[in-house]
Order: structure tokens, then C-alpha cells, then sequence
């Protein structure tokens, strides 16, 4: 009897719902519980955003500091408010975009595997590649969406820092962008986002999915076969391929991203409106070389649990919304 309890508590799923399809969606239930779960999710990682942002953007001393010593500085100044600063405009503001980017995301990586079911190629690498593309894809779709949202968001996250504007909320950041640079100010970074990112998402989906098809094969599991993963089997493989695609994309992307918020939030500097040479010149002529890599510890944080909490909340949300028969 007590063998029976201790079944019926863990039960086991098939290989096939480590890699649910679009096409056994429920479309509504993963929209709407998509949007529940991630909100939960971006809030648990919100302050590394912040600080990493402020260490990026700060001429005041802060991105000589560690990310732990600007949050405690953060949490003494403002409070706990401080560390959450954007977070409703994001939170708010995301949600259209996590449908367009969730929706892209699945539609094309169907079609890629679907392409590619009849090539003659490891089944890894198809699934990577599926992954791949799918990334790049959803990350060119919803920079068009995140990008005004992602300069509207930092600029609030660096009230108050050197080089900021003073804005009251998100409307008077759009408004006080607007006349100072028209239509093309909220999308600041957009080029140097869309061309960078892109490939990066490519990069970090298609590490996901490629690494995760190899650690279940590598542990005796196969579509084939009688054998299937617990529900802790299925979350720890996720998160392990999770959060290495996270960590590896953060060390890549970092000069990158650092350019880009200052880029984002940063109005004058003295010569002109900003542009990726200006900024990147004035930080390699501020600290060098590893300027470029200012908040890579909290970046480095935020991307390793980004990758953990956004891909088991992912897969999550996945199994939630799959079909009834």
C-alpha cells in the first residue's frame, strides 16, 4: 500500500512531453497561463536587472562597486521599492509581447522541424537547429514589441543617476522622449539589438534544446522506449540545459548589452546624440577594456536564473496547456 502512495505521488510523463509541439497546444490555456507564470518569474529576477543596469549606467561610482554592495546601496536609499523600480511597466507592458514572442517562437520552430524531418542528420542537431532558428526568429519578432519597452523600463531603473533624464512614470518617459528625438528615440539600440540578440537567442535555444535531447539520451531515455522520466527527472534536465545556455549567453553578450543601455538611457555626452561609436569610445576611454563587461556578475546572475526559472516555467506552462483528449 504504501509502495502504491508513494507511485501514485510521482508520476511519470512520456520522453514526448519533454518537447511539446505547437500543434498539441491549447492556444488560450498557454497564452493565459503564460502570462501568469512568467510574471511570477521576471519578478523573482527583477532586482538583478536593476542592478546590473545601474552599474552599467552609473558615473557616480557604482559600476566600480560589486553587484551585491549596489544592491544593499539600492535597498538602503530607496528600500525594497528601489529594487523593483520598472518592474510594473514591465510586468504590464510585456504582456502583448510575450504572446508575440511565444507565439513566433513555437509556430517556427514546428515549421523548422517539419522541414527538416526528412534530412539526413543527428536528431540533436535537427533539434537544435529547429531550436535555433525558432530563437533568432521570436527574438527579430519581438524586438519590434520590447525594444521601446526596454528603454522606457531602464530609464526608470536609473532615476535620479548621472546622465538620466528626470522622469515622473512611464508616460512621461515616452512623452519627454518624444520631443526630444520623434518616433526613432524609443528605439534606441533597436539595430544594435536586433543584430546581436538575434543570433544569441539562436545561440542560447538552440544550446537548450540540443543539450537536453543529449542529456536524456546520455541518462537511457528514448522516444522508443518503456522507460519514462519523473516529474523531478523532467524539471532537473530542463534546468540543468536551461540554465547553461543562460550562463554561456551572458558571457557572450555582455559588451553588448552594456553598450546598448547606456545607448538606451544616457541623453548627452556632450558631443551629439548617442550612437553605438560614441558610447562604446567613451567606455572603453572611462575603464578600458573591461568596461565592456560593467554589472557582469549581476548580468551573469540574472541570465544563469532567467535561463533556470524562464525554461522549467516554459516547459511548465507547456504541459499545462496541452490538449485534452
Amino acid at each position: 500500500m504504501a509502495m502504491e502512495t508513494v507511485e501514485a505521488t510521482t508520476p511519470e510523463l512520456s520522453l514526448a512531453d519533454t518537447d511539446i509541439n505547437w500543434d498539441r497546444l491549447d492556444k488560450t490555456r498557454f497564452h493565459v497561463i503564460g502570462a501568469i507564470l512568467f510574471t511570477v518569474q521576471s519578478a523573482l529576477i527583477h532586482p538583478t536587472a536593476v542592478v546590473k543596469t545601474r552599474m552599467q549606467v552609473a558615473g557616480s561610482g557604482l559600476s566600480q562597486m560589486t553587484g551585491l554592495s549596489v544592491f544593499s546601496r539600492i535597498v538602503r536609499t530607496d528600500g525594497i521599492p528601489g529594487i523593483f523600480r520598472g518592474f510594473g511597466t514591465s510586468a504590464i507592458g510585456s504582456l502583448p509581447g510575450r504572446v508575440l514572442a511565444l507565439t513566433s517562437l513555437e509556430v517556427s520552430k514546428d515549421m523548422t522541424l517539419k522541414y527538416t524531418e526528412n534530412m539526413n542528420m543527428p536528431e540533436a542537431t535537427r533539434v537544435g537547429i529547429a531550436n535555433g532558428v525558432a530563437g533568432m526568429i521570436s527574438n527579430l519578432v519581438s524586438c519590434l514589441y520590447f525594444v521601446p519597452l526596454d528603454v522606457i523600463c531602464q530609464r526608470l531603473m536609473v532615476q535620479g543617476l548621472p546622465g538620466s533624464t528626470p522622469c515622473s512614470g512611464p508616460f512621461d518617459v515616452v512623452r519627454k522622449v518624444l520631443a526630444a528625438e520623434g518616433f526613432r528615440g524609443m528605439y534606441r539600440g533597436f539595430g544594435l539589438t536586433a543584430i546581436t540578440q538575434s543570433p544569441a537567442s539562436a545561440l542560447w535555444w538552440g544550446a537548450y534544446g540540443a543539450a537536453q535531447h543529449i542529456i536524456w539520451r546520455s541518462v537511457g531515455y528514448k522516444d522508443d522506449s518503456e522507460k519514462k522520466p519523473s516529474h523531478v527527472e523532467m524539471i532537473t534536465v530542463q534546468a540543468t540545459a536551461g540554465m547553461t545556455a543562460g550562463a554561456c549567453s551572458s558571457i557572450i553578450t555582455t559588451p553588448i548589452d552594456t553598450v546598448k543601455t547606456r545607448l538606451q538611457v544616457i541623453d548627452d555626452y556632450g558631443v551629439g546624440r548617442p550612437s553605438v561609436m560614441k558610447t562604446a569610445k567613451t567606455l572603453l576611454k572611462e575603464d578600458g577594456w573591461r568596461g565592456f563587461y560593467r554589472g557582469f556578475g549581476p548580468r551573469f546572475l540574472n541570465m544563469s536564473l532567467y535561463g533556470t526559472t524562464m525554461i522549467v516555467t516554459y516547459e511548465l506552462i507547456k504541459r499545462l496547456s496541452v490538449k485534452q483528449a
